[in-house]
């Protein structure tokens, strides 16, 4: 519950800002800054956040970014567009916290057996206010209501403030070792040195690039058109990640494999997606066929890479290598809203969703050219396995 009420701010916040923004004269260019802006600086306060989770523990860091949270809801409510992007940077700061505090208490306090259905359970959650929040954050753009913003903003602030002071997490890590930026710094050697982990972090890169600008522009595509609700694609993907979640949770490899055409079919679906959005003027409301195929690549192609990492990467670095590769997606979400809102200044948003298209193939070509580095390991992981 928790993580649902501090996610569905970000699921309001993604279709209301751009909407409001572009309405008050800000170009497409200023706004894929303004929503780059969370992502890039939840990517750069990863280190520091795992620091201090070492350092304070996780109920405590809790206890503080949820202030921190609450008080960056109500600063949207008082102050205007001009104030957006530091607002969007200082919930990338909240959400950076949050989401290391989350996952080292699930970590600390679930036994092992249950640690994997924890992290899934979690982070599933985080993916349930994209069922209902958008829809209501468009009627509360449609209908102009300055006091509906208010009250839901308002209530997100409160609400994890209540649960989360209460929430049982560890007062302190087990663990010793810190994800540092000297760390992570030292470590970005490793990503030459080890293919699994270049070609991972490369896909992901290009994958989140692509969701992250599906997420900032998608709302204004649509209400620009009027041929399709922004409110019903997302509501649709977002139920389309949640059941794929559910019922091929066990396609996914768990013992360190490599499954080459499941990676290039993830991607080939992300392509799809896009490449339908961008014929919006054409399909008109078939273009909902797009949120099925964008949601099938968002739920699985993130946790598929993980797994796979967390068997290959070695254990002595794996906790910095890791968050090596979580960077690569915090970082390709955040070029999403950056580097494309250039785009779609200079051109059009069809244009825009068109190259988003040519990186999902990309990524899907170069699984497919790194095919037999990737799965050279395979037989031996699954001897041990077995």
């Amino acid at each position: 519950m928790l993580a649902f009420l501090f996610f569905a701010a970000n699921s309001a916040l993604t279709i209301i800002l751009p909407l409001r923004s572009e309405a008050a004269g800000l170009n497409q260019a200023e706004i894929g800054l303004m929503m780059g802006a969370y992502m890039f600086t939840c990517m750069l306060l990863r280190p520091f956040a795992a620091q201090m989770l070492g350092k304070h523990g996780p109920l405590q860091v809790m206890k503080w970014l949820l202030i921190l949270h609450a008080g960056t809801l109500l600063l949207f409510v008082v102050f205007g567009v001009e104030t957006y992007l530091w607002l969007r940077a200082l919930q990338g700061v909240a959400t950076a916290f949050f989401s290391m505090t989350m996952q080292a208490g699930i970590v600390e306090k679930l036994e092992d057996k249950d640690r994997a259905q924890g992290l899934s359970m979690y982070t599933l959650f985080t993916m349930v206010p994209s069922l209902v929040i958008p829809i209501l954050a468009i009627q509360i753009w449609e209908n102009a209501s300055n006091l509906a913003f208010t009250i839901m903003m308002l209530g997100l602030a409160a609400l994890p403030l209540l649960i989360g002071y209460n929430v049982d997490l560890p007062s302190s890590t087990v663990q010793n070792k810190s994800y540092t930026l000297g760390d992570m710094l030292r470590s970005f050697s490793g990503i030459w040195r080890s293919t699994p982990l270049l070609i991972s972090s490369v896909v992901m890169l290009f994958a989140s690039c692509v969701f992250g600008a599906t997420a900032t522009f998608l709302p204004l595509y649509m209400v620009s058109t009027g041929v399709a609700s922004a409110g019903v694609f997302l509501t649709i993907q977002g139920l389309v990640v949640i059941l794929c979640r559910f019922i091929l949770r066990k396609k996914i490899p768990s013992d360190g494999s490599w499954n080459t055409w499941l990676m290039a079919g993830l991607l080939l679906s992300a392509a799809l997606g896009t490449q339908l959005l961008s014929l919006l003027d054409t399909l008109g409301p078939l273009v909902y066929l797009s949120a099925v195929f964008s949601g099938f690549a968002l739920a699985l192609l993130y946790p598929t890479l993980t797994t796979y990492l967390s068997f290959v990467l070695p254990a002595d670095s794996r906790y910095v290598l890791m968050g090596i590769f979580m960077s690569s997606y915090d970082l390709g979400f955040s070029l999403g809203g950056l580097a494309m809102g250039l785009i779609v200044q200079s051109s059009s948003y069809s244009t825009m969703f068109m190259i988003c298209t040519l990186l999902s193939v990309a990524a899907m070509v170069l699984v497919i050219i790194f095919r037999q580095q990737m799965e050279a390991g395979n037989s031996s992981r699954s001897t041990v396995a077995s």
